[in-house]
Order: structure tokens, then C-alpha cells, then sequence
């Protein structure tokens, strides 16, 4: 029988799986893996674990009996079925008090799930957003567990560890909230990365279009907006981007690549969330749908020869503050993301009752994972400041720094409306902060037309909230009117 000599087990040695473990390792912690493919175990444990504190096992049985108790164990695989198939198979050999991990990108109504029918066993359940990618993985990935609560003191000392590490050694690293909220929260930073690449891909298509700047020039706009309020991982990568060139051709990479998008899922998920909620969650929305269209290759290939494209004069504007624009433009719809992305966590914390800790997530994407920016700093004191704050854009600090991009971004919005060149998501982004700070929008049409045809009812503004009116449009309604959902 294998003696119990590791502080944490790994299940699941794919790309993520191995860089975590190799960085826990890195920090002092022996590891046991696993994966269901054996040859897998005896590649990393004599390849990129020779010589370190790891355990291979063959069989979940051996793999069980090396780790210390409480048993942590953390599985890396995909999400879906294979996280079921996973725990049935490793359930067996845990006892009451050992705690399961699923650090895979789950959908969060699954993880509320096996947190129940675990802590029916005895065990306990948590459910880890981690981001990073590969490179964030190995050196320190943004950590988001959440879950059965009793299993946070065994865990955090590893999570913490391992975590990517912000002002002075604060690790991005800390408890989300019970059942799913850990997946959740997880399922809302995809969601906002999803509007942040969509954004960039935006800001890249007019320039491109509008000053036909090459991707030479264009790694140089963007390694200066990486200096400035934009400061972030994706515009770090998006420069680096710009300046790969493919050695078979000698040609930029970037423009050899399709134009087709693909996706995991997550940002449908966020949307669906938003839509169960009733979150304005514009941007995010135009993301996913902007990548169901890039999909359409055939058919916009087939389209463009059929349908006409405006005749647009070359650009004889000045180039410096049209670059400037469209980077107010990219500054403006971001802020915008993160707005959105903010009020959908706390709309369905509400619903769900519960309690996040909205500035301690904003320093857990501090660092180590894929949206990690610089103004992530001025979210989280937007919160310390005002823990109730009902949307990012009336915190002093936002209002201001939106006010300041508006007109700018509106001059890029114009430009590309009257080029032809897409922005769904920055437009949509201008729409909503338009929307979001009139005080009168035109919704009191759509309550008459829904009580016209449908006897919906509207309330008036000279009669108190709550108050339900129907009018007999026609002279040949009655008065029976219709329930209806209000969002």
C-alpha cells in the first residue's frame, strides 16, 4: 500500500493540469497525480517532474491511499460529463472530511449541484475558476473558489501559494461565495473577456480600415496604448501579436489567419445569465453574436459580392488624434465591460443570496488571469469606497474617466458608421452608456404599444410606482388585462 505523503492530488494531466502542479510543487508541496491514460502519469513524472516531489499512481485506489487527510483533490478535466464521470470514479476511495476540487471551466448551476450530493457523502465540494492560461498556471494563475465553505481553511494555504500576487504579495486568490459562485464569477470574467477581445479586434478593423495601417505600425499604436489607461494583458499580447512574423512567408502571422471565431461556451452562458436576470448586458451579448458571425465565412464571402459597401474618400483627417479617438473609443467600451460584467454579479447574487465580495474579486483579476488590467485597481476602490455601488459608471472616478472618452469615442463611432466598418460591440457599448444616463427613454411608447395590442397595462408618471393602468385603445376592448414579466 502506498504511504500518505502528499499534501494535494491532481487528476487530469492536460496542458493545465500539468502547469498547476508543477507550480504547486514549485512551492514546497508534494503532489500526487493521475490521469486516465497511465502512460500520461509515467511522461510527466519522468519528464517534466523528474526529480521533484510527485507521486505517480496507476490506479485511483494508490492515488487515494498517498495523500495526507483531509484528501484534496483537484480535478483538471473537462467540464461536462467527464467531471461526473471523474467523481464517480474517485468518490469511492474518499472518506468524510476529504475535500473534491473541480478547477475546470464548469458551468456554475453544475457545481451547486455536486456541492449538495457531496456534502451528502461527508465530502466537500469546490468548485475553482482559474485563469491564466498556460503561462498563468505555471507561475501564478487568478483563483476563484467557492463552494462547501469548511473546505477553505485545508485549501487556502496551497491556492494562496500558488496564486498570482499583486501590490507587495497579496495573492489574487481568495473565497468567492457557497454553491457555484466560485464558477460563477469564473463564468463572468470569461464574459468579460469575450467583450475585451472584441473590443480590440474593433479598435484593430478601423484602423486598419479607416488609416490602412499595417501590422508593423499597428504593434506600435498598440505598445503605446499599453502604456496609458489601457494597461493590460490583452493589449500587451495583442502588440506582441502585431509583430510575429511567419518565417514560411516572411509575412505578418495575423494576416494569414481565417476570420473564423470559435468559443467554449462561457460567454453564452454569461448571456443566458443576464437574460435570466434582466442585466443589460449589451456588450458581451454583441461579443458572442460578433463570433457566431465570424463563423459565417462562406456566407459573408458570398454576401459581399451582392451586397455594396459605402464609397468611403481616403482618410485626409489628422492621423494622431484619429488614433486617439479610436483608443478613447477602446477605453470607453472597456470601462463599459466591466460596468456590465459588475452589475451581473451583483444582480444574481441577489437572486441567489449570495454574499460577494465585489472589490475582493476585483483583486483576485488583479493578476495571473486573462483580463488583468491596470484600472482592475480603481474597481477595487471604487468598491472599498462604496460596497453597494449599484454600477461602476457613477463612481466618481469612472464617471470621470467615461466623460473624458466620450467624445472621442463617439468621433471613432462616427467614422466607422459612415465607412461601413462593424463595431457591434463598441457601438453597443456607446448605446448602453447613452441609455444608462437618460433620465426619459422612449420605453414609455412600447408600454402604450404593449397595452394596445395586448392589454399589458403601463404605469403613468403622475400616479405612484406600483400603480397599474390599461387603457381601451380601440373603443372595442374590455378591461381585462394581462399579467406580464417586467424586468
Amino acid at each position: 500500500m502506498s504511504t500518505a505523503t502528499a499534501d494535494i492530488g491532481l487528476i487530469g494531466l492536460a496542458v493545465m493540469g500539468e502547469n498547476l502542479v508543477l507550480n504547486m510543487e514549485s512551492r514546497g508541496y508534494t503532489c500526487a497525480v493521475f490521469n486516465r491514460t497511465t502512460d500520461k502519469v509515467d511522461a510527466f513524472v519522468n519528464g517534466r517532474g523528474k526529480g521533484k516531489k510527485f507521486v505517480g499512481a496507476h490506479t485511483l485506489k494508490d492515488f487515494a491511499a498517498s495523500l495526507k487527510r483531509p484528501r484534496k483533490v483537484m480535478m483538471m478535466v473537462k467540464a461536462g460529463k467527464a467531471v461526473d464521470d471523474t467523481m464517480a470514479s474517485v468518490l469511492p476511495f474518499l472518506e468524510a472530511g476529504d475535500i473534491l476540487i473541480d478547477g475546470g471551466n464548469t458551468h456554475f448551476p453544475d457545481t451547486s449541484r455536486r456541492v449538495a450530493e457531496c456534502k451528502a457523502r461527508g465530502i466537500h465540494f469546490v468548485g475553482s475558476g482559474v485563469s491564466g492560461g498556460e503561462e498563468g498556471a505555471l507561475i501564478g494563475p487568478s483563483i476563484m473558489p467557492g463552494g462547501d465553505a469548511a473546505a477553505w481553511p485545508a485549501v487556502k494555504p496551497i491556492f494562496q501559494a500558488i496564486a498570482a500576487k499583486v501590490d507587495g504579495g497579496v495573492p489574487c486568490c481568495d473565497w468567492v461565495g457557497p454553491e457555484g459562485a466560485g464558477h460563477f464569477v469564473k463564468m463572468v470574467h470569461n464574459g468579460i473577456e469575450y467583450g475585451d477581445i472584441q473590443l480590440i479586434c474593433e479598435a484593430y478593423d478601423l484602423l486598419k480600415n479607416t488609416l490602412g495601417l499595417g501590422a508593423s505600425e499597428l504593434k506600435d499604436v498598440f505598445a503605446k496604448w499599453n502604456t496609458g489607461p489601457l494597461d493590460s494583458y490583452l493589449v500587451e499580447i495583442t502588440r506582441d501579436i502585431f509583430g510575429y512574423i511567419d518565417p514560411e512567408t516572411n509575412k505578418p502571422m495575423v494576416d494569414l489567419i481565417l476570420d473564423t471565431a470559435g468559443q467554449k461556451g462561457t460567454g453564452k452562458w454569461t448571456v443566458d445569465a443576464a437574460t435570466e436576470t434582466g442585466t443589460a448586458l449589451t456588450l458581451i451579448s454583441e461579443a458572442v453574436f460578433s463570433r457566431c458571425l465570424s463563423a459565417q465565412k462562406d456566407e459573408r464571402v458570398a454576401a459581399s459580392k451582392i451586397l455594396p459597401a459605402p464609397v468611403v474618400p481616403a482618410f485626409i483627417g489628422d492621423k494622431t488624434q484619429f488614433i486617439a479617438d479610436v483608443e478613447m473609443a477602446l477605453y470607453g467600451s472597456k470601462i463599459i465591460s466591466y460596468a456590465q460584467g459588475y452589475a451581473l454579479m451583483a444582480a444574481f447574487a441577489k437572486a441567489q443570496k449570495w454574499e460577494l465580495n465585489m472589490g475582493g474579486i476585483a483583486l483576485m483579476w488583479r493578476g495571473g488571469c486573462i483580463i488583468r488590467s491596470k484600472f482592475l485597481g480603481n474597481i477595487k476602490e471604487a468598491f472599498d469606497k462604496n460596497a453597494n455601488l449599484v454600477n461602476l459608471l457613477v463612481d466618481p472616478f469612472f464617471a470621470g474617466e467615461i466623460s473624458k472618452a466620450a467624445p472621442g469615442w463617439r468621433r471613432a463611432i462616427s467614422n466607422a458608421v459612415l465607412s461601413g466598418t462593424p463595431m457591434p460591440a463598441m457601438g453597443s457599448a456607446l448605446s448602453y452608456f447613452d441609455g444608462y444616463r437618460t433620465a426619459r427613454l422612449p420605453a414609455n411608447l412600447l408600454q402604450a404599444q404593449r397595452d394596445y395590442f395586448g392589454a399589458h397595462t403601463y404605469e403613468r408618471i403622475d400616479k405612484a410606482r406600483g400603480e397599474f393602468f390599461h387603457t381601451n385603445w380601440t373603443g372595442r376592448g374590455g378591461n381585462t388585462t394581462s399579467k406580464a414579466y417586467n424586468v
